[in-house]
């Protein structure tokens, strides 16, 4: 009996103890998503009380909606084209810079420095550089005597830009790789090298391997800011030219908050931001159901 006292006691003790955690998951995630879940079945602008309208807003999404399907396209084609690319341009700026030479870290900090400069700031200033007429890309092409570009007033171009301008800022990617390429055992190398490795052998087969769990790290979290992107298109594009770069990010924030032509609609724009989480859901249970394939594990050693 007084066993069974005492651990009642220590169970009451340590629900006390993560009490406020449970009450802030309770408040700020778990009530938020049952509500948010209730007002995507309804038809809602935020000021008149919610009718039900069961699954009209996800049926519109997919069947009506003239925004919908090509801001989706534009977020996965996006997503596809700044991925990839910012993890090897990180991965080969950590290589680069993964040297004791003198001056090294002069080189890191200005390479770094891009990720830590406010965004909205930033991308005023990427704004002047894609203009037309007189910003710097168009100037930089014709002195190398290279086709010009409209840039974000193009279809086939802006989206790429937005991509071009995720390049800049690729610092934190590449800190990231080099903090890795730091920790792999030099013996490795050494080794590999009395073997008769050369540098492609060493960067495939013992470089690639032992930096893998961060590799797929970066994978996972660069896919889910891809495809929450905002600022980019926002700040630059407003989603145009047509829906080119209309993210579905951005599609989000204008039913939600609607304009001067258009009364907020919070119901389906909730519904949107319900369909974006079961994307980035599905892709991220994708990504680690493959991950065994090509992440290395050291317990895959026996």
């Amino acid at each position: 009996m007084q066993r069974r006292r005492t651990h009642l006691k220590d169970n009451i003790a340590g629900y006390l103890f993560i009490l406020p955690s449970i009450i802030g998951f309770a408040v700020f995630v778990a009530y938020p998503l049952v509500s948010s879940a209730y007002y995507s079945l309804t038809h809602w602008d935020g000021n008149t009380p919610a009718i039900f309208v069961g699954f009209k807003n996800y049926i519109y999404m997919f069947t009506k909606d003239p925004s919908f399907l090509p801001s989706l396209k534009a977020t996965a084609l996006f997503t596809i084209l700044s991925v990839p690319s910012s993890l090897i341009l990180g991965l080969l700026l950590a290589v680069l810079l993964n040297r004791n030479l003198p001056g090294i870290r002069l080189f890191r900090t200005a390479l770094y420095l891009p990720a830590v400069l406010p965004s909205i700031a930033t991308l005023t200033l990427w704004k002047f550089i894609y203009n037309p007429q007189f910003g710097l890309a168009n100037q930089v092409l014709s002195f190398l005597h290279l086709p010009t570009s409209d840039w974000l007033s193009s279809d086939t171009m802006a989206l790429p830009a937005l991509v071009i301008i995720g390049l800049w800022g690729v610092g934190s990617t590449m800190i990231i790789f080099l903090a890795g390429l730091q920790a792999v055992p030099q013996e490795f190398y050494e080794a590999a090298r009395l073997d008769g490795a050369g540098s492609l052998r060493l960067f495939l087969r013992i470089t690639l391997p032992m930096i893998s769990p961060i590799l797929f790290l970066q994978l996972v979290l660069q896919i889910i800011t891809a495809m929450q992107a905002f600022n980019q298109p926002q700040v630059l594009t407003n989603g145009g030219p047509g829906f080119s770069t209309r993210l579905l990010m951005l599609s989000i924030y204008a039913n939600g908050f609607g304009g001067l032509t258009q009364s907020p609609q919070i119901g389906y724009a909730l519904a949107q931001v319900w369909v974006l989480l079961l994307f980035i859901i599905v892709v991220t249970i994708f990504t680690f159901r493959t991950s065994s394939i090509w992440v290395y594990e050291e317990s895959s050693i026996d």
